[in-house]
């Protein structure tokens, strides 16, 4: 990677690969920026591969997908804005905590430890995992009709079975059953030092028709931030889902990251 522009980490969330910020990697890439979309450790290089191995991304939690991108982040020439979707927002917003990164935008982003709310479509959303305790250490698939109400509720149910068609992968479930109890855990993983002063500006992007986060957990989570007088904002997609990076209406999403990025003198 060249110094010619300020790395851009884009992190994955459950059940999407890596290779769904394609089309972002492309417009960052054209505005200046240098990034970079590594999969979380474990995962296999497409989509097709980590679909047949299933089991190279169990039993993988939140601290070790963190010190996985926290290394990705030391080989890099200098320390670089971190965009992260869904469970990749969490890791987006400790990363952050940990000044980690310069900034960072985390889009509908799994709750952190602290957000009291559990609204009634996350619990449906993420009863794939949750209906079956082993799934702690398992790594568990959706399907359609599965991704239709978690991430595709917004868009087409044609569109919706072509993203499922195209991007889904297994996911492990132990990250999940990790936020689920972060309340109740005096050291969780979910935790996030939100009361940093000295980190970079942070910014929440939710969307007002996502079943799987909620924008009352987003607003929960803005609440979390409260202590630290660090620049943090948030901006709301009311018609859009949880499938809001990867559905043909990510481009409004992309623009108002490059816009608040901007805004930073980023």
């Amino acid at each position: 990677m060249t110094d010619s522009g300020i790395p851009v980490v884009f992190i994955h969330g459950l059940w999407l690969h890596a290779s769904s910020w394609a089309p972002w990697l492309e417009l960052f890439r054209e505005n200046g920026y240098q990034p970079l979309a590594p999969g979380w450790p474990g995962i296999p290089d497409t989509v097709e591969l980590a679909r047949a191995d299933p089991e190279s991304i169990a039993d993988k939690g939140i601290d070790d997908v963190t010190r996985h991108y926290a290394a990705v982040i030391d080989t890099l020439p200098r320390k670089p804005i971190i965009i992260g979707h869904s469970f990749g927002g969490m890791i987006a917003e400790k990363l952050l905590g940990e000044n980690e990164g310069v900034a960072a935008i985390a889009i509908d982003a799994a709750q952190i430890k602290g957000v009291l709310p559990v609204p009634l479509s996350s619990l449906r959303a993420t009863l794939p995992v949750f209906k079956n305790p082993a799934n702690r250490h398992r790594a568990v698939s959706l399907t359609a009709e599965e991704f239709r109400y978690s991430f595709g509720n917004a868009v087409s149910p044609e569109e919706s079975d072509e993203l499922h068609r195209q991007w889904t992968i297994p996911a492990p479930g132990k990250p999940l059953f990790e936020a689920a109890t972060a309340n109740f855990s005096p050291h969780s993983p979910a935790a996030v030092h939100t009361e940093n002063e000295e980190r970079g500006p942070l910014l929440l992007i939710m969307g007002g028709q996502d079943h799987t986060v909620p924008e009352v957990i987003t607003k929960s989570t803005l609440k979390q931030y409260r202590g630290s007088s660090a620049v943090t904002d948030l901006v709301e997609f009311p018609d859009r889902g949880h499938s809001l990076t990867v559905d043909s209406g990510w481009r409004a999403v992309a623009d108002a990251c490059l816009d608040w990025l901007r805004k930073q003198n980023l």
